[in-house]
């Protein structure tokens, strides 16, 4: 199996070194940057990258913009303790998960092995492809196109799409979103889900996911008007 190449942007670095040290000791090869730009020209190859929000030159969210316009690539963020506007748009523009400091490195790795793993899901031969009215999810290429018109979705909003699509009109919670989607056991990160629904609906259309108020989300499967 090809070693997979995680981007750790961090300015602190007793902090780089630490997760740098703990993702090699997990067999994952492991490159550098402590500022914004270094990111963004480092990031052209890797599988995933750790960011921190924080950054000279400029910050992990813009990080995180130049980084998913150019390509999808796994992103976990890295948030100080509490702030939340950080959070939340760090997820509005692309990142897949978080973890605020101070973390545990086994909590870390767990997250990246878990970003990574749902990347690399493997793809049944008999369900390459979801096909809902004007809502197409190509599976095997990971390519969804809404009236003809190709979206550009992170690989989180991928798997959500996927999730919720697999199982149209039918409510699913957002615990449930978190368990089989992010593979997280406890219910504490909904804002997360919330996030990623809010990406959806604007790539996709508003009409594509249903609010069902205190208890989770549902597609619509998308009505074609004829012409």
């Amino acid at each position: 199996m090809t070693t997979r190449r995680v981007l750790v942007v961090e300015d602190d670095l007793t902090i780089a070194e630490s997760v740098a040290a703990r993702l090699r000791a997990e067999g994952f090869e492991v490159v550098l940057a402590h500022d914004g730009p270094t990111a963004v020209e480092r990031a052209h190859d890797a599988d995933l990258v750790v960011l921190d929000v924080m950054l000279p030159g400029f910050d992990g969210l813009e990080v995180c913009r130049r980084v998913q316009a150019r390509r999808p690539v796994p992103v976990l963020m890295l948030t100080a303790r509490g702030d939340e506007t950080d959070l939340l748009v760090g997820l509005a523009v692309g990142a897949d998960d978080y973890l605020t400091k101070p973390f545990s490195m086994r909590e870390l790795a767990a997250r990246v092995h878990a970003l990574l793993r749902r990347v690399e899901r493997a793809v049944s031969a008999s369900a390459a492809r979801i096909a809902l009215a004007d809502l197409e999810i190509d599976l095997a290429e990971r390519r969804v196109l809404r009236g003809g018109e190709e979206a550009h979705l992170t690989p989180t909003e991928f798997e959500l799409l996927v999730h919720l699509a697999e199982r149209p009109r039918a409510v699913q919670s957002r615990e449930r979103l978190l368990n089989e989607v992010w593979g997280w056991q406890e219910g504490t990160g909904t804002r997360t889900v919330d996030s990623h629904v809010k990406a959806l609906r604007r790539k996709l259309g508003a009409d594509l996911i249903r609010t069902v108020h205190g208890v989770g989300y549902a597609l619509e499967v998308p009505k074609v008007v004829s012409s």
